[in-house]
């Protein structure tokens, strides 16, 4: 069985962006890769402008304190206001332009209004609560690297810059299906020892989390030939085949040898609990149209969300262009014991509690859906490893693995 890091060294060598770009509006780029880096051609801010409510001076003229200076204009954001001369001040508010002359702002809660004076209850240093041009961004300067996934924040960001649409990788197109006799769908009768398809709606949210185009092949009968040929049809138009059950080596797990007749494998098992059977290989299109990549993942429902999660998602990542695919971890303190570790890498379901420790969910089983709900993320323990109340753990967060 491969080490957890050497299978994801493997897949992620493996990757292979299709290089494919597409533009999109800026409103509709929420999740996309971005193809091209992007630079400033505009100063953020265009021009010096004031971070509060008050009143624009010229410092040297409140040195004294208390002084009393005559309000010549009023200038509300987006408006452009006149020269200030000694001894006057304006009215400024939010976001307005700083007038020539003036250097500094005085908060509104500062000062006392006098008729057509103000009178100034601080001495202000120049730059005071004033936002200088360029204080953000620099024109020409790369705002947005190639690799970015765009979140809500980088949107804004190319939205103050202006850039109305945005060079995209295209969607991962991603097929997926599901095998086993025993399944069945939510809202239909459960036969004797069937089960419902859990996993059809965990996965496809997670490929949709991931911005994917998902083809849908449903739940596939328990046969060799039914297997290989969704596995033909699966490859013909997509980039990926993700399917979950059937990569033991049971009678009735058929994706191992329908693989191998369709394509190749070049990974089957992996040294990590939950999990262990997943396979990696890809899939021959018809006509010399080169291959599709394949991933088999276990059919435990929490062995196939903890798989996609630690080899799955890295590895679209990559394949669409992102460069670092490595979920942020902490250092947390256990506040449990963990006696008899496994001779896998466990990820152990744990959630944080009120004292800034991490309880672990009761049961770690394989099939245990409620611990990845009740759950905030994965303990990465090491093979072997022993955890004791107050040991240091390190703890990858659902939020950065999930998003």
């Amino acid at each position: 069985m491969l080490p957890v890091a050497e299978a994801l060294k493997l897949l992620l060598d493996a990757a292979r962006p299709s290089g494919i770009i597409e533009t999109v509006s800026t409103l509709d780029a929420n999740g996309r890769v971005l193809a091209v880096a992007q630079t400033a051609q505009l100063d953020v801010p265009g021009m010096d402008n004031t971070q509060m409510d008050g009143y624009a001076v010229r410092a040297a003229d409140c040195a004294g304190g208390a002084a009393r200076l005559q309000v010549t204009q009023r200038i509300p954001a987006g408006q452009v206001g006149t020269a200030l001369t000694p001894g006057t001040a304006a009215r400024i508010f939010t976001g307005a332009l700083i007038p020539e002359g003036a250097d500094a702002v005085v908060m509104q809660e500062q000062c006392t209004v006098d008729g057509e004076h103000v009178i100034v209850n601080h001495q202000p240093t120049a730059g005071e609560w004033v936002r200088r041009r360029g204080e953000d961004i620099r024109a020409g300067s790369v705002i947005l690297p190639a690799g970015t996934r765009l979140r809500a924040q980088e949107l804004g960001l190319a939205a103050s810059v202006g850039l109305a649409s945005l060079p995209v990788v295209a969607r991962i197109k991603v097929a997926v299906f599901f095998t086993g006799d025993e399944l069945a769908m939510p809202g239909e009768p459960l036969k004797p020892g069937a089960i419902y398809n859990s996993n059809r709606f965990t996965l496809r949210g997670l490929l949709e989390n991931l911005g994917c185009a998902i083809t849908d092949f449903g739940i596939v009968p328990d046969s060799l030939a039914a297997t290989r040929d969704t596995l033909r049809r699966a490859a013909q138009e997509h980039d990926l085949i993700i399917t979950s059950g059937g990569v033991s080596v049971g009678e009735e797990d058929h994706i191992k040898p329908a693989v191998e007749a369709e394509g190749r494998l070049t990974m089957w098992q992996i040294a990590v609990k939950p999990g262990k059977p997943l396979a990696f290989g890809e899939v021959d299109r018809a006509g010399s149209r080169g291959s599709a990549f394949f991933l088999g993942l276990p059919g435990n429902p929490v062995s196939s969300f903890v798989t996609f999660l630690l080899f799955v998602r890295p590895f679209i990542l990559r394949l669409q262009g992102v460069d670092d695919v490595t979920p942020a971890t902490y250092a947390l303190r256990a506040s449990f014991d963990w006696p008899k570790p496994h001779r896998r890498n466990e990820f152990l379901r744990a959630r944080l509690g009120a004292d800034g420790g991490l309880a672990l969910f009761p049961n770690q089983g394989s099939g245990v859906l409620t611990s990845v709900v009740w759950g905030d993320g994965l303990i990465d323990n090491p093979a072997g490893q022993a955890i004791a109340a107050g040991d240091i753990v390190r703890f990858i967060p659902f939020s950065a693995l999930l998003s």
